[in-house]
Order: structure tokens, then sequence, then C-alpha cells
């Protein structure tokens, strides 16, 4: 049994229809294109403390306290939003007798200078300072009608007075003799917050 196709007039536009339909994507368009040039560039962040030690003195007995002056210095592009005291440190036992921790008798005290005072950013035992780690720049107070603002402007520098002292507490600290207290401090900035750019 065969099959008997009939082409009628209906078939054949249909049949047409979709050979268009197929070969439809041959045909020419119209387009046209815009590119783009766009730069990221990224800021620095540069911290320098001058003078790169702080402290470095010999034969100091209970009752010392010594004095020092640094100053933190931006020399990035972006502003510090905080200055991290990061410290570790060290004690040589000249004769293994030590029963305290030397750092637990040395206070040290941190001050931000302004234009009319010093404000304290730290004080407490250097053993328990190693233990936190303090932003130099966080002051929140009033001076001179205005408010201090926390972190380093880009370009900017702040002076930082330390003062260590070897608490004399009136009993016996010979076991401190001829010991060293090795400290270092290392100082990480922070950037400020991002910002929202609309250049619309």
């Amino acid at each position: 049994m065969g099959l008997n196709f009939k082409l009628t007039k209906k078939n054949l536009m249909t049949a047409a229809l979709g050979l268009s339909l197929i070969t439809g994507g041959t045909y020419a368009y119209f387009s046209d294109s815009f590119a783009t040039e766009n730069t990221f560039a990224a800021g620095t962040l540069d911290l320098a403390v001058n003078p790169d030690f702080v402290v470095n003195i010999d034969n100091i007995k209970p009752g010392n306290e010594i004095y020092r002056e640094f100053t933190l210095e931006n020399n990035g592009t972006l502003d510090i939003h905080k200055v991290l005291l990061q410290t570790d440190y060290s004690v040589v036992d000249a004769n293994g007798d030590n029963v305290e921790d030397f750092a637990d008798h040395i206070k040290v005290t941190i001050m931000y200078n302004t234009s009319s005072a010093t404000v304290p950013v730290v004080e407490t035992t250097l053993a328990e300072l190693s233990n936190t780690e303090p932003d130099l720049t966080a002051i929140d107070t009033f001076v001179g009608g205005g408010q201090i603002p926390d972190g380093i402007l880009a370009g900017e520098k702040e002076k930082m007075f330390v003062l260590f002292e070897f608490v004399d507490n009136g009993q016996d600290q010979n076991q401190f003799q001829g010991d060293q207290l090795r400290v270092n401090w290392t100082f990480n900035a922070e950037q400020t917050a991002g910002e929202y750019y609309d250049e619309q």
C-alpha cells in the first residue's frame, strides 16, 4: 500500500514559511557597539614611626622613669583610621632566679599630644599591654573646644609620648638584677571605611 501526497496551495505556503524561518538567521541586521575604559587605582597605606626605636637604655633600677617621644606619620594616600599597637617581649633572666615576670614591674603610659595637653591613651603594665592591641589614635575627648578625630589623615602626623617606669613596689626586687627586657612594638595601620561613589 503506497502513500499518496496531495500538494495543495495551502501545503506549499506552509512549507515555504517553514523554510523561511529556518534560513532566516542568514539575513543581515544593524548593529553598533561602544567600549569604555575603566581604571581602579588602589591607594596606599604607609605608616612610618620616627624614630624607629623608642627606648634603648641600660642600668635601670626600681623607681627609674624613661620618657621618650615618637611620631606616627601617614606617608600614604589613604587616611588611616586606626594604628593598633602590638607588643611582644622576652625576658633574659641573668641569674635564673626569677619567680615573677619582669614585665609586670614595668608601667607603660602612652600619651597623645594636643595643642594644650597630653591625653593618656594607654596606662598599664608591659605584661598587660602584650595581651591587648590598643588604638593609639583613639582619642575621644574635647580639647580647645573641638573634638580630636581618630586616625591620621593622609600626609599628616601625630606626636606621641611614652613613659616607662620601673615601679618600685617597696619590696625585694633583687631577682631582676642584671636581667634584660627586650620589647618589640609593631604599629599596624588600618584604613578608614570604604566609600560609595556615584557620579551620575
